[in-house]
């Protein structure tokens, strides 16, 4: 009997305790997501060194092109191998930080279709860089280049038409649109509570600038207006939908949708 009475609570205090755990349960705020500064400033540097930066190595006077013979890979090429390697690696490591949880077969595709597109593109800009050398005219079509007429046999013209076909094309979709979807689905992930709403750092405003500029450059360059834009629209509906369920951006969804306007 006595064993039995020690073990009974005090219903009053059992009822106190109850109440003051819910009270703090509904006070607790959810921590806010961090800015992925290593991430962004990661993939500012491989953007502008091993994309952009790869005709300023051509022309420079430290690693000029005729110290690379025409057989073998220069200095832009090397680059240009070193981007190919760490894409994927960035988008792995976007899609690791997603809140959706893709299947492995999809993140297997997509990574091998974008270090096949961007091996396609390093063929492709390899051959062309040694043609201008040669007198190729960038803004003529492979069939209108004055050295085409002159090769022999005219059926050398399709193999080339063939290569810029891959390249422009299918290269360019390859590695394209799964960047694109990797972005899209990390801003997804993006957004948190109304009442958490935050501003983006000092940091991120100093990352905007080049950010923004390589986005607009590849746009340019790349050849992905459509899909650009396609994405840009697909993060605003996004928001919108959002926000009718009281979800903002947070500062990495505020960096990439600014980055984009």
């Amino acid at each position: 009997m006595q064993s039995f009475t020690r073990k009974r609570k005090n219903p009053a205090l059992l009822a106190a305790t109850l109440m003051g755990s819910r009270a703090s349960g509904s006070e607790e705020v959810l921590p806010r997501p961090r800015f992925q500064l290593d991430l962004w400033l990661g993939f500012i540097l491989h953007s502008w060194i091993l994309d952009i930066g790869r005709p300023f190595v051509t022309v420079s006077l430290v690693l000029p092109a005729d110290l690379f013979p025409l057989n073998r890979p220069s200095a832009a090429e090397y680059l240009h191998f070193l981007f190919n390697i760490c894409t994927p690696l960035i988008l792995l490591k976007m899609i690791e930080r997603t809140p959706r949880s893709l299947p492995p077969l999809a993140v297997h595709l997509g990574v091998i279709a974008v270090a096949m597109g961007t091996s396609l593109h390093l063929v492709t800009d390899a051959i062309t860089r040694r043609l201008v050398l040669i007198g190729y005219q960038l803004h003529l079509s492979v069939r209108d280049n004055p050295i085409m007429e002159e090769l022999r046999p005219p059926a050398l013209i399709d193999a080339f038409e063939l290569l810029c076909f891959f390249d422009d094309t299918i290269g360019h979709l390859m590695w394209c649109v799964p960047f694109f979807l990797a972005l899209f689905l990390f801003f997804s992930g993006c957004f948190h509570h109304r009442t958490q709403e935050d501003k983006m750092p000092p940091t991120a405003w100093m990352l905007l600038l080049p950010s923004a500029t390589y986005y607009w450059f590849l746009m340019a360059e790349g050849q992905t207006f459509i899909l650009f834009i396609f994405t840009f629209f697909a993060m605003t509906a996004t928001v919108m939908h959002q926000r009718r369920r009281g979800l903002v951006p947070d500062a990495n969804g505020l960096f990439m949708l600014y980055r984009c306007a």
